[in-house]
């Protein structure tokens, strides 16, 4: 619910300037937002539940929205300072929907980006700010919705089978997924691979947990933990080590008849960069490792949807 003081959010309406969308079903438009609650998923991950007037929005699961820096006065030194540096204007930021269009609230999870000497160019500007500095009532400038991480329009004429493979955040856009195909596609089965470093850093764990008990016959997740001795004292469907063709032979039962949602961290510019400076190949990071797993069971190009940041 919206909170009981302050003015009303103006009405929403979609920007005639923007860019025509190749996807009939998107829609740009800039959106004023409040924060109607902030919710601690992890140590340095929250979900931002915006309060958006009460008019319906037109979105699809595993979309995302942008946010400005610009609009926010505390970061007004470091956006410059920020600019100056790289020589350009600070983009947007993209932050995929938590939410799904069946839920009454629109969300975003956003996890903070750290500052690695020798690793990281510039500091984090947005994400730090997000997680740390927003208070409930803080009023801000969201643009959406865009992305074409979606499902088909009838996902159950191609497959009966979802499988998420997901590292870290990446996890946020196949919860919007997750949660409205288990409503709109009820012969649809899923199977979550989530990676993450230690159980702490799991987003939606009991989430997850309650999803997979209410829809056992149709909800697998698997965990697996890349930094965590002892794993498995969390439960049977939590694992140690990092995805693998091996592990998928397992939970795919036929690769040809599924559809992969693989989302999370991979190689970057820099990275290659770095790489190349040496004269070597490039590691794989998780979406590398995924989608090589994928192939390597044999499920087809066209049935793998992707999305990555670096």
């Amino acid at each position: 619910m919206p909170p009981a003081t302050g003015s009303p959010l103006p009405r929403l309406v979609p920007r005639d300037d923007a860019p025509r969308a190749r996807d009939p079903g998107r829609r740009i438009r800039e959106i004023e937002a409040m924060v109607a609650d902030v919710v601690v998923e992890t140590p340095d991950t929250v979900t931002l539940v915006l309060f958006t007037g009460g008019e319906p929005l037109e979105y699809r699961p595993g979309q995302f929205v942008t946010i400005a820096a610009h609009q926010f006065q505390p970061l007004a030194q470091l956006v410059a300072w920020l600019e100056d540096a790289k020589g350009k204007r600070e983009p947007p930021r993209a932050y995929s929907l938590a939410s799904e269009p069946g839920e009454r609230d629109l969300a975003i999870t956003v996890k903070e980006e750290r500052y690695v000497s020798g690793e990281t160019r510039y500091p984090p500007l947005l994400s730090p700010f997000l997680v740390r500095g927003l208070a409930r009532g803080t009023r801000m400038v969201i643009t959406g919705f865009t992305g074409p991480y979606i499902l088909p329009p009838d996902p159950e004429s191609r497959a009966d089978h979802l499988v998420h493979l997901v590292a870290g955040s990446g996890v946020v856009p196949n919860w919007s997924i997750l949660k409205h195909a288990v409503r709109e596609h009820p012969r649809l089965r899923h199977t979550v691979v989530y990676s993450s470093r230690t159980w702490g850093d799991v987003i939606y764990r009991e989430a997850l947990a309650r999803l997979e008990a209410e829809h056992g016959d149709r909800v697998r997740v698997v965990h697996l933990l890349t930094r965590e001795g002892e794993p498995e004292r969390h439960g049977p469907g939590v694992r140690r080590g990092r995805i693998s063709a091996a592990l998928l032979r397992e939970l795919v039962p036929d690769p040809r008849a599924c559809l992969v949602y693989a989302c999370g961290p991979a190689l970057g510019p820099r990275e290659r960069e770095t790489a190349r400076a040496r004269g070597e190949a490039p590691a794989p990071r998780f979406l590398e490792a995924a989608l090589a797993a994928a192939q390597e069971i044999g499920v087809p190009a066209d049935r793998v949807q992707r999305e990555s940041w670096g």
